[in-house]
């Protein structure tokens, strides 16, 4: 009997020292301080401490407080650093100490209805998250070939979105637009009338007060249940404007995962590429176009590249970024960029804002590249129709503006300017009313039913 009872205790004794083993190998290296050597406008240089680029470590003022920072570069010993938030009160020598554990984001369902900042902390004073989920803020990578193609039309409520740019289930679409011309507003109109399980908001270098307008005014209350609300203005360090980015593409990413549709709405990707450009120039990265660094048309797709439909079995994120085009200048490099990376792209014109049309899309130079993929050849030949009554009517506006047109000069003309009181009926939208997938295919279907010019030109006699 005393053998067994020996045997039992040296088998318990065996487990235990298992479990300590393995905790004691789990267990993170002691991290090795530093001290702060230099600081030059945002980046701080530090030395004698080991991080690896996005680590993040905590910096100790002479009064005592901690200021977060992460690791954005190194040369040799040195490590570059820039501040999440106010630096003030660092001063020379100050101990640098790296934080294990950092670049993870907290998720779960209790996201839902709350405001959170780049850091993924709450703004909105209604308590801790109480996230048990942890996910990584770079996210990870789908294989390419896993994800399921756009096989399915997305309702986003609003008419010529829905029959003229028919946007895809888990597409990536541009908003393109200058200062003031509605985009703010058609995000608002997407998040309400668009079909999906989880919004998810990233308000990305824009002005502090469009953060609570957003919430208060555009979102309405029935949607905030279903919301996730990421804002990093722009009174924020560049850092955390990058982070907020990455926060609300990773809050997507869960979501997705757990077989839900989201709306992932940005606004805007142009502060986010700004906010690279500050880090890069900061950190001695050379200019290359129009000032911006090479990082920045690097972070650009992989920060768009994360959005999409996932595997199959899983759900899918349909993301707008907005662009904004300085001086609506649709050459500007972000905007060559984002286009080119992007599966379409929205141009919301100035012109047709004056004239008080909203939203303002200008159709002509608006395209959705899956839009041949996910729509019947009947919808497709529609939309064409329109299309081209739309660009005969622009192409001769000035002489029909001048009355210098004749009528009966060219066919298609005369039926571009016989629809046009309906074109523009068609195309504007109130804020308030939500247009769902078949009642616009069924207004575009009445307005092309209308007699339509010949597609060949006219025959012409000669005398």
């Amino acid at each position: 009997m005393s053998g067994e009872v020996a045997g039992e205790r040296a088998r318990a004794w065996r487990e235990r020292l298992g479990r300590l083993t393995r905790r004691v190998e789990a267990t993170p290296p002691l991290a090795v301080e530093g001290s702060l050597t230099r600081m030059v406008g945002l980046t701080l240089e530090a030395v004698g401490c080991q991080a690896s680029i996005g680590d993040h470590c905590e910096l100790i003022a002479r009064d005592g407080s901690r200021i977060e920072s992460e690791v954005v570069g190194f040369a040799g010993d040195r490590l570059f650093l820039m501040p999440t938030g106010d630096s003030h009160g660092l001063g020379p020598q100050a101990r640098v100490i790296p934080r294990p554990g950092a670049g993870l984001v907290p998720v779960g369902p209790q996201l839902l209805g709350r405001i959170i900042d780049g850091a993924a902390q709450p703004l909105d004073a209604l308590g801790p998250l109480d996230c048990e989920a942890r996910v990584r803020l770079a996210g990870k990578p789908i294989n390419p070939l896993a994800r399921e193609p756009l096989s399915e039309p997305l309702d986003v409520g609003i008419r010529s979105i829905n029959s003229l740019l028919t946007i895809g289930r888990g597409q990536r679409i541009g908003l393109f637009a200058g200062s003031g011309v509605g985009k703010s507003v058609l995000l608002g109109m997407m998040a309400r009338y668009t079909k999906a399980d989880v919004i998810v908001v990233g308000l990305i270098g824009e002005r502090g007060r469009e953060v609570k307008e957003f919430v208060e005014r555009i979102l309405a209350p029935k949607d905030r249940t279903r919301a996730v609300i990421v804002a990093a203005p722009a009174d924020n360090p560049p850092l955390m404007r990058l982070h907020g980015a990455w926060v609300a593409t990773a809050v997507a990413e869960y979501f997705r995962d757990q077989g839900k549709s989201v709306l992932l709405l940005m606004d805007s990707l142009t502060r986010f590429a700004q906010a690279q450009r500050e880090i890069g120039l900061a950190i001695g990265e050379a200019p290359a176009t129009k000032g911006f660094p090479p990082s920045v048309f690097a972070r650009l797709p992989a920060l768009v590249e994360r959005a999409g439909n996932g595997p199959a079995g899983r759900g899918s994120i349909t993301a707008f970024y907005t662009v904004l085009t300085e001086g609506d200048d649709q050459s500007d490099p972000i905007a060559d960029s984002a286009r080119a990376i992007l599966d379409g792209h929205i141009v919301l014109s100035r012109r047709i804002a004056e004239t008080g049309l909203y939203p303002a899309i200008d159709v002509s130079a608006s395209i959705s590249r899956a839009m041949h993929e996910i729509t019947s050849a009947q919808h497709q030949q529609q939309a064409q129709l329109l299309r081209r009554a739309l660009s005969t009517y622009e192409q001769h506006r000035d002489l029909i503006s001048l009355g210098a047109y004749v009528r009966g000069s060219d066919p298609r003309v005369d039926a571009a300017v016989a629809l046009w009181p309906q074109i523009q009926q068609f195309l504007q939208q109130d804020i308030g009313k939500r247009v769902d997938f078949s009642a616009s295919l069924g207004a575009l279907t009445a307005l092309t039913a209308e007699p339509a010019a010949p597609t060949d030109s006219p025959k012409t006699t000669k005398g």
